[in-house]
């Protein structure tokens, strides 16, 4: 099991998660521009992320290319149970609960949840 990932390191990951193997400075150039990260920063991190084995490198010549150990899928099922367990008891009612208390769903939001709980009573 990956041990849980910054939210910079994230950042790297969906990088990766998109398209891989990449080099350091290509992760670099399709990071998030807004963050202001230098080549550095996104090497620090792709260190950081192969300590905790999310991500594994291979030698291609003088760099490394990079690519996700784990894929998003299973990040996201992993930190979604993760997230519902400590918040709200590992139940998922209490959490749609307050999202709807809160305003927090849309229209759209509320059909696609009918929609997959009618699919998940067939």
């Amino acid at each position: 099991m990956v041990e849980r990932i910054s939210d910079a390191e994230h950042a790297v990951m969906e990088v990766l998660w998109e398209e891989s193997p990449l080099t350091a400075q290509d992760v670099s150039e399709r990071v998030d521009p807004a963050r202001g990260w230098s080549a550095a920063t996104v090497k620090t991190l792709l260190g950081r992320l192969l300590s905790k084995e999310a991500v594994r490198h291979e030698v291609d010549g003088r760099r490394y290319l990079y690519s996700p150990a784990v894929q998003r899928e299973d990040y996201v099922a992993r930190e979604s149970t993760r997230l519902i367990d400590r918040l709200f008891g590992g139940r998922l009612t209490p959490l749609v609960a307050h999202l709807a208390e809160r305003d927090a769903l849309s229209d759209q939001d509320i059909s696609e949840i009918e929609a997959l709980l009618k699919a998940l009573k067939q």
